[in-house]
């Protein structure tokens, strides 16, 4: 077509105006050559997708209808100048480039079709309104020879069809069993839900990579596993997580670059082999957590969920697929407990880690927790007149063999070894006999953990021991934090609705720090708010008391106490008290004592404010 419109433009230059010989073709020619280098491109393995397909021939129906009607419009312009050579000239321009769109688009009857009708009917017509006889003849030879040549051509293109169905017949009998073979292990190797490959598939790669791993060889291997997507099943049904976990894995394959594999190991965890460093990999797992978390709509229902990832690299991390598989577990687990929503590679750091917490573990299995278990009190006092109004309760672990153990790493250990219903029951036996010895004006909080929420067995056992004891349970608060609600909000409801149904009142900890506050406020059955401690440190900026004293104020206006925590100043004392706290604890004010040292400061008030233990 290019050719051709450039010899006859060349042919008019003198007798038809400038644009219609120049600009005119120009402009299709360019056209045509664009699309022409967008054919001679490369092919790819995406091009090759069926809808990537599909979408280029339905462009290339249009596009050929549309470019042919625009040629044979031209010409029908151009042969209003010259004379009879001119004529004719356009004439066999018709007809050659008709004829030979016709031909180079074999693989598309469709397209060649509409293109010999689009161009020969704007013909035919254009001739009958000239009322020239002979280019009028001309047109309905043309138009019979196109004819014949699109006969030809659909008998020909039936009949590679057909040839190529009994072709593929004819091998598909002689390969059935053979076949058959292939497809049911091929089956065995791919998740029946997403269709992606399985946890089978995974693992023999891994092993195969493992095998024939060179010395100076180096991959990576990742685990991405959901945030939030237990609620979805529970909220929206099973059918809706199903259909999300199809969506998810087609996007995980769609970013999944050629030197990868992702497979769905089980539930909403997802494996991951990247033949690359552990930059690279990187890259491609938080490309992929990155389209996890855009929203998917199901039916009327726009559902997110978040994820995390663990990655662990050969041969550095491990030569073995146990351990380099536990290795990438254990990065994982960090992410999701430290720093969750985000992508952890397994470092020394971790290494470290997991020797330390390995020998917590193995203390803690031989413990004796009515020994070596303890709680420590710190006051809550009204920051107008020191006067204390309740205690926190921290716990305290003194190991024989390891020394002393911060609360964080004795909860998360506890959780792992299985012991942690019988150390909280342990440490609430400690509180409910402190209580007893505290003056009657003192309240208490103790501290529940996402675990415990999340157990109904310990909670009865708190309401059993609660139901024994003969303290007023109205100075009893039980304290949660943000991060313990993540794991399932509605079993944390139904949880702190059961204690406080016996007279005792609940605290959300550490509140600001991210996560579901606004939820937490409004469905929880709260009565107190501690605004978390990094916001202290902020009562001396401007814009960080506005902040303070509109989380204050939200507060306050849900009918809920408020107590700001991390007071480590006397400056950050009297700007929690111009910004309208009446409830404070920190450093400043005290230190966490033990129970004797707590009821000596109670019984000597001499001092202007508490002091350390």
């Amino acid at each position: 077509m290019s050719v051709n419109a450039a010899i006859l433009a060349y042919t008019h230059r003198n007798l038809a105006p400038g644009p219609l010989v120049l600009t005119v073709p120009a402009i299709m020619i360019t056209v045509c050559m664009i699309r022409m280098l967008i054919w001679m491109r490369p092919v790819s393995a995406r091009d090759l997708d069926v809808t990537q397909v599909e979408n280029r021939l339905k462009r290339t129906v249009f596009l050929g209808t549309v470019l042919s009607v625009a040629y044979v419009c031209w010409a029908m312009m151009l042969d209003q100048y010259g004379g009879p050579y001119e004529h004719g000239h356009v004439a066999i321009f018709v007809a050659v480039t008709v004829l030979g769109c016709i031909f180079c688009l074999t693989f598309l009857p469709v397209a060649a079709f509409l293109v010999a009708v689009s161009v020969l009917g704007t013909f035919v017509v254009y001739c009958f309104v000239q009322k020239a006889e002979v280019m009028l003849a001309i047109a309905l030879n043309i138009s019979l020879v196109t004819a014949v040549v699109l006969k030809i051509l659909r008998d020909y293109y039936n009949s590679f069809v057909s040839l190529e169905k009994s072709q593929r017949e004819l091998q598909g009998e002689r390969r059935q069993a053979h076949t058959l073979s292939e497809e049911n292990a091929r089956l065995a190797q791919t998740d029946s839900l997403t269709g992606i490959p399985n946890r089978r598939y995974f693992f023999r790669t891994l092993e195969s990579l493992l095998e024939r791993a060179r010395p100076d060889e180096t991959f990576t291997i990742g685990l991405i596993d959901l945030d939030r997507f237990k609620p979805v099943n529970d909220t929206h049904g099973h059918a809706h997580g199903d259909r999300l976990l199809q969506v998810i894995g087609q996007r995980m394959v769609h970013l999944c670059p050629d030197n990868a594999i992702v497979a769905r190991l089980g539930g909403d965890e997802f494996g991951l082999i990247v033949m690359d460093g552990p930059e690279g990999a990187e890259r491609v797992a938080q490309q992929m957590c990155r389209a996890i978390q855009e929203p998917v709509r199901i039916g009327d229902v726009l559902v997110s969920v978040g994820c995390s990832a663990g990655l662990a690299v050969y041969p550095e991390t491990a030569t073995s697929a146990d351990l380099l598989f536990d290795r990438t577990d254990f990065a994982l687990y960090h992410a999701k407990k430290q720093k969750r929503g985000q992508c952890v590679r397994f470092s020394e750091k971790l290494e470290h880690l997991i020797r330390s917490e390995q020998a917590i573990d193995a203390a803690l299995h031989s413990a004796d927790l009515t020994q070596e278990l303890s709680l420590v009190y710190q006051p809550i006092v009204e920051t107008e007149t020191l006067k204390p109004l309740g205690v926190e309760c921290l716990a305290r672990w003194s190991s024989p063999t390891l020394g002393d153990i911060s609360p964080e790493l004795l909860i998360a250990s506890a959780e792992r070894a299985g012991r942690a219903r019988e150390i909280t029951l342990a440490l609430f036996d400690t509180a409910l006999s402190a209580l007893q010895q505290l003056p009657a004006s003192l309240r208490m909080s103790f501290n529940l953990s996402g675990h415990n929420l999340c157990d109904p067995d310990t909670i009865t056992a708190l309401l059993d021991r609660l139901a024994a004891s003969d303290c007023d349970t109205g100075r009893l608060l039980f304290e949660i934090t943000e991060t313990s609600l993540i794991t399932d909000i509605d079993t944390a409801e139904v949880a702190l609705q059961r204690l406080r149904e016996t007279g005792t009142r609940i605290a959300l900890d550490d509140f600001g720090t991210g996560y579901s506050s606004l939820s937490s406020l409004h469905k929880l059955p709260l009565d107190i708010v501690k605004i978390d401690r990094s916001f202290a440190a902020r009562l001396g900026d401007a814009s960080g008391r506005r902040l303070i004293t509109a989380i204050r104020n939200l507060v306050r206006s849900l009918s809920l106490d408020c107590v700001i925590e991390g007071i480590e100043t006397e400056d950050q004392l009297i700007s929690a008290r111009l910004a309208g706290f009446t409830l404070a604890q920190g450093y400043f004010i005290s230190r966490p004592m033990s129970l004797s040292c707590l009821l000596e400061h109670i019984e000597d008030r001499s001092t202007a404010r508490w002091s350390a233990a």
